[in-house]
Formats: C-alpha cells, sequence, structure tokens
C-alpha cells in the first residue's frame, strides 16, 4: 500500500492513536532537496509528525506548520499539513554532514538528529480559520524531534503522549522505510489503562525496525493496543503536495513595496523566484513585473476613491 495514516482509539475511546508510512513521501521530499542522510531523518520525521497532526484536524482548509529551530547545523526545518493528507517541508540547510552516534541503548550506530538540530525551539501554528492562528511553543528537550513533540503535547495540549517517529537510510542515501506513530490518553483514563499502555511501550522495538519486518501502521497499532480492545476508525493516504503556483508567486511579489518593486525593474533584468517548500522556480520579466506594480497602484488609487 501506498504512505497511509491509520486513526484510531482504544480502551473504549480513552486512547486515541494515528501511525503513518511516509517513506514515498520522505522519499519525494529528499530529492526535491537532495538532502544529506541526517536531513533526511530530521525532515523525514517532522513529515511524518505533520501529516499525523494534520490528520487531527476537522475543517477542510485547516493547516498546521510546525517549524524545529535550532543551534546546530541544520539550522530549522519546517513543515506543513492540511487535513487530506497533504504535507509539505524543508530544512534551512540540506548539506549537513556530521559523525553518527552510538545509541547507549542498542549500542547500534544512528544518524545522529538531535546533534544537527542542536538546542532550540519547537513552535506548532494551527490556522483554523479564525483571526489569528494558534500557536504554541516548547523548548527542545532531544532534538530527536519524536520526544520534543511528546513534550509538546504533554505541556501545550495537557495530552500525555507517545510519539515515536523513524528514517531508515540505505547505504546509497536512499529512503528505505519511515514511519511512526503519535498515540494520546483521554483525560479519563484509568491508572489500569495508563499502566497497560506503558508496558506495551516499554517491550516495542524501534518503528522503522518494525516496518523493516514488514509491518505497517495498522500492525503497528495492534501490537502496541491490540490488547486494549483496538479499533480502526480511519485510514487516509498521504502525499507530498506544495500548491505554490504561478499565480500565488505573483500575489506574493504584489505584497512587495513600491520602492522594492521599482528598484527591482530598474535593474532591468528577469528575477527567479523559488519556492521553499519544493524548490520549483518562477521566471517574471520586468514586464511582468511591471504589470504587477501598475495594478498595485490602480488599486491603491481606487480604494482612495
Amino acid at each position: 500500500m501506498t504512505d497511509h495514516i491509520v486513526r484510531a482509539t482504544a480502551a473504549q475511546e480513552h486512547i486515541r492513536a494515528f501511525a503513518v508510512d511516509s517513506t514515498d513521501t520522505v522519499a519525494k521530499a529528499r530529492e526535491l532537496h537532495m538532502t544529506f542522510p541526517v536531513v533526511t531523518a530530521a525532515l523525514g520525521r517532522l513529515l511524518s509528525a505533520g501529516a499525523m497532526m494534520g490528520s487531527m484536524m476537522k475543517g477542510d482548509k485547516d493547516l498546521i506548520t510546525l517549524t524545529v529551530k535550532g543551534d546546530g547545523p541544520v539550522g530549522s526545518i519546517t513543515v506543513t499539513a492540511d487535513s487530506h493528507g497533504n504535507v509539505k517541508g524543508f530544512p534551512a540547510n540540506p548539506a549537513v554532514d556530521i559523525p553518527v552516534r552510538e545509541d547507549p541503548a542498542s549500542g547500534a550506530q544512528k544518524l545522529d538528529v538531535g546533534g544537527a538540530i542542536g538546542k532550540g525551539m519547537l513552535t506548532v501554528s494551527m490556522d483554523l480559520g479564525l483571526k489569528e492562528p494558534y500557536n504554541g511553543q516548547v523548548e527542545l528537550q532531544t532534538g530527536e524531534i519524536g520526544e520534543d513533540l511528546a513534550y509538546y503535547f504533554t505541556v501545550s495540549e495537557q495530552t500525555p503522549s507517545a510519539v515515536a517517529l523513524g528514517v531508515m537510510i540505505d547505504k546509497d542515501s536512499s529512503v528505505l522505510h519511515s514511519g511512526g506513530f503519535i498515540i494520546q490518553l483521554m483525560p479519563d483514563a484509568s491508572e489500569e489503562v495508563i499502566a497497560a499502555l506503558e508496558a506495551s511501550l516499554a517491550e516495542l522495538e524501534p518503528v522503522t525496525t518494525l516496518m523493516e519486518r514488514g509491518l505497517g501502521p495498522e500492525d503497528i497499532l495492534r501490537l502496541v493496543l491490540g490488547d486494549l480492545d483496538l479499533v480502526i476508525t480511519e485510514t487516509k493516504p498521504i502525499r507530498f503536495y506544495c500548491n505554490c503556483s504561478r499565480e500565488r508567486i505573483s500575489l506574493a511579489l504584489a505584497t512587495l513595496s513600491t520602492a522594492d518593486l521599482e528598484s527591482i525593474i530598474a535593474d532591468g533584468e528577469d528575477i527567479e523566484v523559488k519556492c521553499h517548500f519544493c524548490n520549483s522556480a518562477y521566471t517574471f520579466s520586468t514586464e511582468e513585473l511591471q504589470a504587477i506594480l501598475e495594478q498595485r497602484i490602480n488599486a491603491s488609487t481606487e480604494e482612495t476613491d
């Protein structure tokens, strides 16, 4: 099956859960941004989380944006997702190459995502169609993204959550597997349910290890929540999708100040504008820029009449 998200409940709806296979989505992001392995892993984890958090929203036009900004060499990573399974993202610096680290638990060599991100902040912005978006911000705990999001859910949304995210990279730097899950306790969850969930999670192997064994999102949720009356409520495809267009870029150029537009036009050269999310390039001639400027001036004149 292609990339998809599974939504579920367990323990008579005292638990809600989300799991995702984002392998093709992350492979697409790697291809577009030409990311080095550690950046692929970091971006992939945030894309998986963004897709799942997007599926938590209910409105057709709702959007969620996750930004991880640290003092490590990656700088920042931004991911935006909607409620329809569309997700996109980009790193500030795609070409980061740092030594691997040894996992203290298993002794295995792992990509040092935390080292690439460093210390900083995680920001979650939700545009729910209100006058102002909701913004939540927490300090990064490890820079490994999963732990940071679990901390965000607990502190900013008062929802105790387990978040597991993983990206497995092949020797040729391609994406073998990418996915994750978010499991959340509802306020009225009993101590018995909490204890059972904690015991199940304690025995769980890493997400990418499970995926390497052939398990999909549904299987992973059954593994974690199968003894807690798991009910899968929805399965939805996801994809890397950017809605940039020439028209959107033109509208963005129209927001520049008159002085800035006049300065660009005076240079007499075509300009190229690139979309951060997908690297698509759009070229505008001086004539097109002049038309944008004139349209802006005419609109301003009409408003003052």
